[in-house]
């Protein structure tokens, strides 16, 4: 029996849209391609995608061949990792990204504005190289005019490492970032340069001249951006 999402043609091209055109499949692909490889954290890519069907989505990758899932080296559980023909699929990926930069010239609506997703994306192209190899950095981002809840968020650089907090860790703060969601995002994207959005008022450096001074260089745009 066919299933909902076979085309029923031996065409390539439906045998590739078979797999990359089920709802949230290129999200998921998109958040492999990016380095995630535990559940939780490609769930945090795409917060909306319920965890029912993101185990879905893994198991249909798995058995087409995309990703292979094996046993965590630490604790409990799996982790999820591309295949040769899954890590061949990002230049498709990338092309999704660079036809919608093109041709899909819209302003980001409300409704697609998310902070935790910004962070989360954030943290993990930060640039730790830039920052002191024989102490702790804390930065502190103040998304301005969001609820308490979403409001503020800590990045901790040790180790040559960047790890997201969403609650104050305790650290004396190094850095304060501050700006709007939608200012921090579209400089995000690459569609607002940083040094027009700091003349603007609309981003906030405070701390140490090299750290801010550093930051257009540690502070990495979006993949898509580059």
């Amino acid at each position: 029996m066919r299933k909902p999402n076979e085309y029923g043609q031996f065409c390539p091209v439906a045998k590739t849209a078979e797999i990359l055109a089920l709802k949230w499949m290129p999200l998921v692909i998109r958040e492999l391609l990016a380095g995630s490889i535990r559940f939780n954290d490609i769930q945090r890519g795409v917060p909306l995608m319920s965890p029912s069907l993101l185990s879905t989505c893994l198991r249909e990758l798995e058995d087409a061949g995309i990703v292979e899932r094996r046993s965590a080296e630490k604790g409990r559980g799996s982790t999820y990792h591309l295949t040769q023909a899954g890590r061949e699929l990002a230049p498709i990926i990338e092309l999704y990204a660079n036809w919608a930069k093109t041709w899909l010239r819209r302003e980001i609506s409300e409704q697609d504005l998310d902070p935790g997703l910004l962070m989360w994306d954030v943290h993990r192209n930060l640039d730790a190289s830039y920052m002191p190899d024989d102490r702790r950095v804390s930065v502190q981002f103040e998304l301005t005019g969001m609820k308490a809840k979403q409001r503020r968020w800590w990045v901790v650089f040790e180790d040559g490492t960047a790890d997201l907090c969403m609650k104050d860790p305790g650290h004396e703060i190094d850095l304060y970032v501050a700006a709007p969601l939608r200012s921090l995002t579209e400089i995000w994207l690459g569609q607002r340069p940083i040094n027009e959005a700091l003349k603007a008022g609309e981003l906030t450096l405070d701390g140490p001249r090299k750290l801010v001074d550093t930051f257009p260089k540690w502070f990495m745009l979006s993949v898509t951006a580059r």
